[in-house]
């Protein structure tokens, strides 16, 4: 009978922990049981599942009943990693992305059991206590894949290249969503549907909804022409990769699985790819920081050029780290609750280290005066004056970070979360203002774009002076505080 890779895990921990408690080693087991030490190392590991005469020998030696070694049940010493196991905490994660095995992991575990089962303890209560769903853990594995692979990922565009070339895609801009679609239809044998989402009110913050067993495509009527083509040519990402553990609508609703969310993320990267060709936009973005002087309107051309939208713009800005060599930069996009007049950062990449702007802490208020939020601000109140629903804002910034004094030059686009009702977006490029950077965009220095000292969040700043707060510095006035208490307590025990 096979067994799986827990049996063998639990398994060995059994043998791995009775054999300690009796305080032999390999050889020592090995003779009293008959079994090789390298097989033993391999039990152990939880690579290999003794034959039942070698789990009567083990069971023997070692002085426990053998139903009990054969048993999922952990003695209290290994008992929150027997939790671990059987939890989706550790069955989901993407070891194998980072070129880890289960069994590495359970070894570094089983080496001081106790305190790090105390911590195994901690995560798991604290997933429990916060409600942290499984797609919190599938998310943030996707974003550290994509920062060691600098959000590059030289398969996808060579297959990306190569669509192109079989079908004869337009390769300096504009790709027309009725191209694509012809390609859906004639090359996997799709039929779309652009109507039936408008029938029902409750699905129209679904941009499309894909039915594998028609191989039935439904596209919102609202969507304009770079959202239309944006999702048709993500469609032909899940053929033309071939992945088949995927979302069947165009934003998750409920993850299944790390594939899932993985596979997702490929198709939408081969969908910029073929949107916006690599060869041209490269050419785009070396004219355009050849620039002297900021021109804002350079942005809104590549958008019109190539008929996309300002996430999928900013998502081929990931060529900055192979061709232009700046990979100390971060995207960032904000949703604009109009109705609660909210903002919150709902993806975040990093790539080559963490930067300032990040998503830090819960239910903080982020710094008022990043370009992200000043323009969904500025967003806000045109809107407030016009119902134009295509309006497009674009803005740059040099944000100096208050506690580090590190610089970044900030590109963003603010425009209205349409086909949503009730929210703006904005997304936003940052590139760490060092030397060769300096070197690489040459209107960095261009008297015209503002030069701001921000922060991470309200709660965290110490610049009481800031006009444009938008909360207490709570974390500041605790820690002084602290540091108030542990002065007077060094004086009263004699320490000063």
């Amino acid at each position: 009978m096979s067994t799986t890779q827990h049996q063998r895990i639990i398994f060995g921990l059994k043998v791995r922990q009775f054999r300690q408690e009796k305080g032999w080693n390999f050889e020592e087991l090995s003779k009293h049981t008959g079994i090789s030490i390298s097989y033993l190392n391999e039990i152990e590991k939880g690579k290999k599942y003794p034959q039942p005469a070698n789990q009567e020998r083990l069971a023997e030696a070692l002085g426990v009943a053998p139903d009990f070694l054969r048993s999922p049940e952990l003695t209290k010493q290994f008992a929150p990693l027997g939790d671990l196991l059987q939890s989706n905490f550790l069955n989901e994660l993407p070891l194998d992305l980072f070129g880890i095995e289960l069994q590495q992991v359970v070894e570094i575990i089983a080496r001081a059991p106790d305190r790090v089962n105390a911590f195994i303890s901690a995560l798991l209560e604290i997933a429990r206590n916060y409600s942290l769903r499984d797609e919190n853990f599938f998310f943030a594995a996707l974003r550290a894949y994509q920062e060691l692979r600098n959000n590059y990922f030289q398969e996808i565009e060579d297959a990306a290249d190569a669509f192109v070339q079989k079908y004869h895609l337009p390769e300096d801009g504009g790709v027309p969503s009725d191209l694509l679609a012809q390609l859906l239809e004639t090359q996997y044998h799709y039929s779309i549907d652009g109507q039936k989402i408008a029938k029902h009110p409750e699905l129209q913050s679904l941009r499309s909804i894909y039915n594998p067993h028609k191989k039935l495509l439904l596209l919102n009527s609202r969507l304009n022409e770079s959202q239309r083509a944006f999702q048709l040519a993500k469609e032909l990402g899940f053929n033309v990769l071939e992945l088949k553990d995927r979302p069947l609508t165009s934003s998750f609703l409920r993850v299944k699985s790390f594939e899932e969310t993985l596979n997702n993320y490929k198709a939408a990267y081969f969908a910029v790819a073929i949107l916006i060709n690599r060869q041209a936009f490269v050419r785009d973005i070396d004219s355009f920081f050849k620039q002297t002087k900021w021109n804002s309107q350079t942005l809104l051309q590549l958008m019109a050029k190539y008929k996309a939208s300002p996430e999928v713009l900013f998502q081929r800005f990931n060529l900055l780290t192979k061709d232009f060599r700046l990979d100390k930069v971060f995207f960032l996009r904000f949703i604009h609750d109009l109705d609660r007049n909210g903002f919150d950062m709902d993806k975040e990449l990093h790539l080559n280290r963490r930067h300032q702007p990040h998503a830090s802490g819960l239910n903080e208020h982020y710094c008022r005066r990043w370009l992200s939020l000043t323009m969904l601000q500025q967003l806000q109140e045109r809107q407030q004056q016009s119902d134009d629903s295509g309006l497009m804002m674009t803005g740059v910034q040099r944000a100096s970070f208050l506690d580090t004094g590190e610089e970044y030059l900030c590109i963003a686009v603010a425009k209205p979360g349409y086909p949503s009702v009730g929210r703006n977006v904005s997304v936003t490029l940052g590139v760490l203002l060092d030397a060769h950077a300096k070197r690489t965009i040459q209107f960095w220095d261009d008297p015209a774009i503002p030069h701001i000292t921000v922060n991470v969040t309200c709660q965290r700043c110490n610049l009481l002076s800031c006009a444009e707060r938008a909360a207490p510095p709570t974390v500041i006035l605790k820690r002084e505080e602290r540091h108030r208490m542990q002065a007077l307590l060094e004086k009263l025990t004699g320490k000063l």
